[in-house]
């Protein structure tokens, strides 16, 4: 192998692990309401078909945000499977997903739901920076689990501490930690 398609491949490679990255940030700023890491996700002038949203990607972000916000309780998405196929500043991405989602109904009552489906994205590279330039949310299952019986609390027993939104979950006390410790070392 010659140093050109070494570097070819080092330059797919670190564009392979940037699309990965974005597809995580989506996941952490959906699940933890997390407004920064959900818009990076997308370019400004990004679209999403998502369920029963169609339109801008930043019209889905207010969308989901209040939804979550009035009506959501908890989500937990997983991502496997990425198939990349990049072209250029191009790329064909599809991401398997599951997702666990409790909500309310009109009612107030809790419902939990499992979703397993596929993102079908068009990624594209801006500059040095990866995001999602057009979504199409293609769902394989949906099984409502019905209503979750007890407190949280019942529920979780002594498994603690219980995943929270932005400012409550554990992560962010660590994030902020690494970026302290982070900033004196660079002083040091």
């Amino acid at each position: 192998m010659d140093v050109l398609e070494m570097a070819r491949n080092v330059s797919e490679l670190l564009d392979r692990e940037a699309i990965r990255e974005c597809m995580f940030r989506y996941c952490r700023g959906i699940d933890r309401q997390d407004e920064t890491a959900l818009r990076s996700a997308y370019w400004p002038d990004a679209t999403d078909r998502h369920g029963p949203y169609e339109g801008s990607a930043t019209g889905f972000i207010d969308w989901a945000l209040e939804k979550l916000r009035t009506q959501g309780e908890r989500s937990v998405h997983n991502i496997a499977n990425l198939s990349i196929t990049l072209r250029g500043t191009q790329a064909a991405v599809e991401t398997y997903f599951m997702a666990l989602q409790r909500d309310r109904d009109a009612q107030g009552s809790a419902r939990e739901v499992f979703l397993a489906g596929r993102y079908v994205d068009r990624f594209e590279k801006r500059g040095e920076e990866w995001r999602i330039a057009q979504r199409t949310v293609v769902y394989d299952w949906v099984r409502p689990l019905g209503s979750p019986e007890g407190t949280e609390a019942e529920r979780f027993g002594p498994r603690q501490p219980v995943g929270g939104v932005k400012g409550d979950d554990p992560l962010y006390a660590l994030l902020a930690a690494v970026e302290r410790k982070g900033s004196q070392d660079r002083v040091a």
